[in-house]
């Protein structure tokens, strides 16, 4: 049974100016038809089960978005509980398979210490995201996937140009890794990961792919659909070879404060979650 969750809906506002200190949950929805933000939950128990249910179905999209890539790409989820122990995907399960139930916990050190202890974890995928969570208290959930547009952009070991409304969410929040060192097995790799990243939503890796970070797994799979979709977008407009109107950078800003917080890409999100829901009747999140 899915936890019971205490929603906090935003408030209303009816008209919104740029040079307002607007609340962006409130400026999502017309004349008070507002949606409730990110969930809290009575017990660790109940928290750890909603995340590991979120996680399962941002795999469940992510598989649908085709971002699978043999053995390769990882989700993690810090622990409710345990700040120093995080939850991630089983080694060579397909992400249009997994369950709440498959995923494992492991601590900094790398040893497993919860869930399916039966499975065994990437290598690589662990020094990235323990890399990160070590170093970012902020981030609760970390995607990173080797993404078809995410690794052609790659190649080019250039950030995005704030081209259209809703690569905005990245303004000056993303970052490039371009000192590629091969398959991150050794926690080097990973530390260098992480500085790149810097305090930011999301790093592109050069020839490797995409990292996004989050609040939420919500989150950061919403950031991170968002950015494999810019990353094929920014090459198609490359393509074309016209000339490119940049968005201001004080429209960028005001994009970025009415839309990239944490409570609103969580809400982003919900309609691909429902839908994978919808889909699965819930299988995943057993």
């Amino acid at each position: 049974m899915a936890p019971s969750a205490i929603t906090e809906p935003a408030s209303s506002s009816p008209e919104l100016s740029k040079n307002e200190d607007v609340d962006a949950m409130a400026a999502m929805a017309h004349k008070g038809k507002s949606l409730p933000g990110i969930p809290k939950f009575a017990s660790h128990e109940e928290t750890r089960q909603w995340q590991l249910e979120h996680m399962a179905g941002a795999f469940r999209v992510f598989a649908r978005e085709g971002y699978a890539e043999g053995i390769s790409g990882h989700i993690s989820v810090r622990d409710p509980e345990h700040q120093d122990r995080f939850w991630i995907n089983p080694l060579g399960v397909h992400f249009g398979l997994l369950k709440a139930s498959d995923m494992i916990c492991v601590d900094l050190d790398g040893e497993v210490v919860g869930g399916n202890t039966a499975g065994s974890i990437n290598a690589a995928g662990f020094q990235i995201h323990s890399a990160v969570h070590r170093v970012r208290h902020d981030v609760h959930a970390i995607c990173h996937t080797h993404s078809v547009h995410g690794r052609a952009w790659s190649a080019f070991a250039k950030p995005l140009d704030m081209i259209n409304q809703d690569v905005c969410y990245f303004y000056k929040a993303h970052s490039v890794y371009s000192s590629y060192g091969g398959i991150a097995n050794e926690a080097s790799e990973g530390e260098k990961i992480a500085d790149s990243l810097g305090n930011g939503k999301a790093a592109i890796l050069m020839n490797h792919g995409l990292l996004t970070v989050g609040k939420t797994v919500d989150e950061a799979a919403f950031l991170f659909c968002l950015m494999e979709r810019s990353c094929k977008i920014q090459l198609l407009v490359e393509r074309a070879g016209l000339e490119k109107h940049i968005v201001s950078d004080e429209e960028a800003a005001y994009n970025f404060r009415m839309a990239s917080t944490p409570d609103t890409l969580f809400v982003e999100f919900q309609p691909h979650y429902q839908y994978e829901e919808y889909l699965s009747n819930g299988s995943f999140k057993h």
